[in-house]
């Protein structure tokens, strides 16, 4: 049998590889939104096997285990390594037509060389003995993976409270060319819906800022400090997430009031959560923009719905689903203040329902400035749409209301540090798009023109809209 990943898997013409093996592919990658752990890459951490590596963390994989009707031990509980890989092997070929099928084989293919079988149950010892002895090298330690995917910048995900003492540790490692930064995610700052868990980050936010919290000037005081901490530590980008945008009217003295009763350990009604949602939507908005940072906002996802697994095993194991919430007014609302005010910073969109596409890429026509190319972003597709069909349906609708050539590309928005073919992924799929519409002449056949945009896409565009290089 023929190899599944070959040369020109993905590409449907020769538009489409020309396109892509003269102007996509040689790229360093960018990598301005994951989920990876800096301690890991400070430490260099040798993984012990592909379990480790690959499974550990990975909700996208645990779902469709247990849909396959893998038990739970073989996902997050007790079963060996060996025995959670072959569950996974087993459940691999009934992925067929699931994005997971096409990422196993390119990271097996593209990081381990294992391009000559597809992985199943009967397959599954001689992968595991390969990739673990590949492994075992220094090429695969999480720096070496980091080199070995010719990745030019990370962007992690930090809590306003974290130290960053992993992210100073890794600035001081010569061995690593990547530039590394941290991303100022402030979620537990805004969504007071538990307000246990609330009081105790609310402890570590007055430990990290020096900042004795009793009212919400200080409350903000504390933030900003850490935010400026942040910044001194090379982070130019923030992110923030919610079912949906917020932008409810409210007044300071409000405010205050709602900030007394959480901050005395009192349960926040939903609509006094939502005022508070929408002054810290739009305080933290005007933070970034003073520092002249990105900020990224990732909206639509309904977490947690299975109540009884999110009791035994706890957040981001696999129980969110798309919400289906209105978010048009809202976003109007806090982006039409925020440029009225003259305090809207470079900011990329993200949402979880398809729905939204044409949606958000009418929104970010509304807000250009002509300051930057691209200055309002349509981010790529996320999560449940970090897919073929939900990779091109976000590039048809920025196509159509807005600017394919200015958008800045792919990240892999991932807890594994083998999530990068990703990026292959999404640039095949990108020169594929544009190679049709070559072959169907609705675009010129001017290869230098359209390989031009191709490249900006992958690369120039993201490095040029990210400021990295300037700490």
């Amino acid at each position: 049998m023929p190899e599944f990943i070959h040369e020109h898997f993905l590409l449907h013409n020769r538009f489409a590889e020309e396109l892509y093996h003269t102007f996509a592919k040689q790229w360093p990658i960018i990598d301005y939104h994951c989920h990876l752990i800096p301690r890991e890459i400070a430490e260099n951490r040798s993984y012990e096997n592909m379990t480790r590596i690959w499974l550990e963390g990975d909700h996208y994989k645990w779902r469709a285990m247990r849909t396959n009707g893998v038990a739970e031990k073989y996902c997050t509980g007790a079963a060996s390594d060996w025995e959670k890989f072959l569950a996974w092997a087993k459940t691999v070929p009934a992925t067929l037509r699931n994005p997971l099928y096409h990422w196993t084989h390119m990271e097996l293919k593209i990081q381990f060389g294992i391009g000559n079988l597809l992985l199943n149950e009967n397959t599954a010892k001689r992968v595991w003995d390969e990739c673990n002895a590949k492994l075992a090298t220094p090429e695969f330690s999480a720096q070496g993976i980091i080199r070995q995917m010719n990745v030019e910048m990370i962007a992690t995900t930090d809590d306003p409270v974290d130290t960053l003492e992993y992210h100073a540790r890794i600035r001081t490692n010569s061995a690593l060319k990547t530039t590394v930064v941290p991303t100022f995610r402030p979620d537990k700052a805004v969504h007071l819906d538990d307000i246990v868990t609330f009081g105790e980050w609310l402890k570590k936010l007055e430990s990290t800022s020096g900042v004795s919290v009793k009212t919400f000037d200080d409350y903000l005081q504390a933030l900003k400090k850490c935010h400026d901490f942040f910044h001194r530590h090379g982070c130019r980008i923030s992110d923030l997430s919610g079912e949906t945008f917020y932008a409810e009217k409210y007044t300071l003295g409000e405010i205050k009031k709602i900030f007394a009763k959480a901050r005395s350990g009192k349960k926040l009604t939903p609509p006094e959560l939502n005022k508070f949602r929408s002054v810290m939507f739009y305080e933290l908005s005007v933070m970034n923009h003073a520092r002249g940072w990105v900020q990224q906002f990732h909206v639509g996802a309904l977490r947690d719905v299975n109540g009884r697994m999110f009791e035994s095993l706890g957040p981001n194991t696999g129980y969110d689903i798309i919400g289906d919430y209105p978010i048009a007014k809202a976003l109007a609302q806090l982006l039409g203040r925020l440029d009225s005010e003259h305090k809207l910073a470079k900011t990329i969109l993200y949402n979880l329902n398809p729905a939204d596409n044409d949606v958000l890429a009418a929104v970010i026509g509304t807000y250009q400035d002509g300051s930057v190319p691209g200055k309002i972003q349509f981010g790529s597709a996320w999560w449940f749409l970090d897919q073929k069909q939900g990779m091109e349906a976000q590039m048809n609708s920025l196509s159509n209301m807005g600017l394919l050539s200015r958008f800045v590309g792919m990240l892999t928005d991932s807890r594994s540090i083998l999530s990068y073919p990703r990026h292959e992924y999404f640039r095949r799929i990108l020169c594929n798009l544009l190679g049709d519409e070559i072959k169907k002449g609705l675009i010129p056949h001017d290869i230098p023109l359209v390989g031009a945009m191709v490249e900006d896409i992958c690369y120039r565009n993201a490095r040029n809209y990210f400021d990295y290089g300037q700490q």
